[in-house]
């Protein structure tokens, strides 16, 4: 029984082979949108007078502009709490937290933002020159549960609950009014030292505020890392007399941009460098991007710096060859399997090149067959004739570097055969020589 072959039509193949092509056309091409795809990255911000999200805007817009592989996506809040609470449940991928407030733990930092100085301030013509003179007062705290830790460490190092110290909430909009009043003894806020800040203050009171030293700032912060002893410069709040008129021992915290930990080191390490690059060329329109800086990279940081944004403060980022090398290893090989798929598609379409060596040997095999049914000497002359003009072509072509030409050790190879071949052919005609039939009447 003969087995049934069905033969596949041309246009079949054309059918095909158009459908493949399209399925590798495809995964290239979402090959390229995910290795060129642009990173969209939450970013949790939050402060009490919405300066910090403003800031966040302004760098997101300016990523944009930049047509950067990172785009920030910033959910606003109203304080850093919310912020800080929305990154340690995972909600965003980035936050600007306060290194005293909220669950850190998944926290590494990228940048510093800005440090924020803490003020503890009687009003004008105060005789308080202490914390201990704050006995039996109560202290308006700015920021209520921002500064819940603040405050915790102050009572714990002055044993303020037994002196009889209370501290009071007070919104940003009710603050003028309560130390008019005298609903409070002295105010405890959490700023930036700078011009805008500390208009602010300036503006809460009738006069120059007296600034309390926190002598006991070196001890708390050996306590609660999130802190660090700070001197207030002299003539901070006013140049001429200066107040304070010396400089003043406080405590400081920091403001950070921090990254989950999770993220990879590449894409934290490109955020890192998009970020400083951003304050380069805002600073002089944006002047509160000042206060950006590197992160602690030291292994006892409070917040552990994120190994991206270390490679980038180390030069310790990947080369391109660190970064590529696996590629460029595996691209002569996937080219390769390209161009073996390529070949067996053109031989699926039945299509060949010219071959002019096959064509060269088929002749070889036609003079060789002609050659045996010679019956006259002059054939066989014509016959070494033709041999002669093929080998000459071919050795020709072969010098000129044709790669359609047989080489040189073919060429001996056959004419060695073929000229054995026309030589015992004329031994063969000399002993028995061809005769023609007779014509039959």
């Amino acid at each position: 029984m003969k087995s049934m072959t069905i033969a596949f039509p041309f246009w079949g193949r054309v059918l095909l082979l158009a459908g493949l092509s399209g399925l590798v056309l495809g995964a290239g091409l979402l090959t390229w949108r995910y290795v060129d795809r642009t990173t969209v990255l939450t970013l949790a911000v939050g402060s009490l007078d919405g300066e910090a999200g403003r800031t966040a805007s302004i760098i997101a817009s300016h990523f944009a502009d930049k047509k950067s592989s990172i785009r920030l996506n910033i959910q606003r809040f109203d304080d850093v709490v919310g912020s800080g609470k929305a990154f340690a449940e995972g909600k965003a991928d980035l936050a600007v937290i306060r290194a005293d407030v909220g669950d850190l733990s998944a926290a590494r930092s990228v940048a510093v933002l800005t440090k924020g100085v803490v003020m503890l301030l009687a009003p004008p013509g105060s005789r308080i020159t202490s914390v201990e003179g704050l006995h039996g007062r109560t202290i308006g705290v700015v920021g209520g549960e921002v500064n819940r830790r603040l405050v915790q460490a102050l009572t714990k190092q002055y044993d303020l609950g037994r002196a009889q110290v209370s501290f009071k909430d007070v919104a940003i909009g009710d603050v003028r009014r309560a130390v008019e009043t005298r609903e409070v003894g002295a105010l405890l806020v959490v700023i930036p030292l700078t011009e805008k800040y500390l208009t602010y203050i300036r503006g809460l009171f009738k006069g120059a505020p007296v600034l309390i030293p926190i002598d006991a700032a070196g001890a708390i912060a050996d306590a609660d890392g999130a802190y660090e002893s700070f001197d207030i410069p002299k003539g901070t709040l006013r140049g001429a007399p200066p107040v304070p008129d010396d400089d003043v021992t406080t405590l400081r915290v920091g403001y950070y941009l921090v990254a989950n930990k999770k993220l990879h080191s590449s894409m934290v390490a490109n955020l890192t460098a998009m970020l400083i690059s951003a304050r380069r060329d805002l600073v002089a329109s944006q002047p509160q991007l000042s206060g950006i800086a590197a992160a602690n990279t030291d292994p006892d940081a409070f917040i552990p710096v994120h190994p991206g944004a270390a490679a980038y403060y180390n030069g310790t980022e990947q080369s391109f060859m660190d970064k590529y090398g696996d590629d460029i290893y595996l691209a002569p090989m996937i080219l390769g399997a390209l161009a073996s798929v390529a070949a067996a598609a053109w031989r699926l379409l039945g299509i060949h090149p010219a071959d002019r060596r096959s064509a060269a040997l088929m002749s070889v095999d036609a003079i060789r067959r002609r050659i045996r049914e010679a019956t006259s000497e002059a054939e066989l002359a014509a016959i070494e004739s033709e041999i002669d003009e093929l080998l000459n072509a071919h050795l020709a072509a072969a010098i000129g570097g044709d790669d359609n030409a047989l080489d040189a050790p073919t060429l001996l190879s056959a004419a060695q055969r073929l000229d054995n071949l026309i030589h015992h052919r004329r031994m063969t005609l000399a002993s028995h020589p061809f005769t023609p039939n007779p014509v039959q009447g």
